[in-house]
């Protein structure tokens, strides 16, 4: 790994890890040796981060120079913070791993009492039922939707029929209980939802649709408001 890459996964583990963070995590994290970790530290030391702690006790990150100050109010950092944590109830481990990087960069820019206060934040979020995992990889949709390339899905409607669809991804909804695609699909012409739990697999294809994502989400999801009552449409 590059010294470059290395430096800027340790600086990532010390926003996100509990503070103390030993060495030997860091070095767990950042797959490399105790003794190489000192130098790590030295050298983003160096650099202008200050990071209090040593071998032996460990170490918290006080002072990030990759990140611009913070001056968040009280309720602002409480509202950030179940906004964040909402994200674990979503289905999308990779999301709600986001949310929590995220979180630790913004603490990490943040003076001792506001990040002390974003640490232990009053109100917090919890789930009875949480929303099952999604049995397909989500960063394909995400990535698809970014770059507007087409996917193929292999889907089960609501009745139980199989098909195969080429679509055009639009956006992801996160619903109480579901989650869905919204697309264009090429078999239908026509928009649709797709639920996510009855995607059988997914594939990205090399069509591109690039530059109409944007103007098409806008216009279904327009659609969708008009509709009354402004219930949930119903899915495929």
């Amino acid at each position: 790994m590059a010294r470059a890459d290395r430096l800027f996964r340790l600086l990532d583990a010390l926003r996100r890890l509990p503070n103390p963070v030993t060495a030997a995590q860091l070095a767990r994290e950042t797959e490399v040796s105790e003794r190489t970790l000192y130098r790590d530290i030295d050298a983003l030391r160096a650099g202008g981060a200050l990071i209090d702690g040593e071998a032996g006790y460990g170490y918290r990150l006080t002072e990030d120079p990759a990140l611009p100050p913070q001056n968040l109010t009280r309720l602002e950092l409480e509202a950030l913070v179940l906004g964040l944590a909402e994200l674990r109830h979503l289905g999308d481990h990779e999301l709600a791993r986001a949310g929590e990087m995220a979180l630790a960069k913004i603490t990490a820019t943040l003076p001792e009492d506001r990040a002390h206060q974003a640490a232990h934040a009053v109100l917090s979020s919890y789930r009875m039922t949480p929303r099952p995992a999604a049995q397909i990889d989500l960063s394909i949709i995400r990535e698809a939707a970014w770059s507007e390339r087409a996917l193929e899905l292999s889907y089960t409607d609501r009745d139980g029929r199989e098909s195969q669809r080429k679509v055009w991804p639009l956006g992801l909804v996160y619903f109480e209980r579901e989650q869905a695609l919204l697309a264009w699909c090429c078999l239908r012409a026509d928009y649709r939802m797709f639920i996510i739990a009855r995607i059988r697999a997914i594939a990205p294809l090399e069509e591109s649709f690039r530059p109409r994502r944007v103007a098409m989400l806008r216009d279904y999801t327009a659609r969708l408001r008009g509709r009354h009552p402004p219930a949930q449409p119903k899915p495929q």
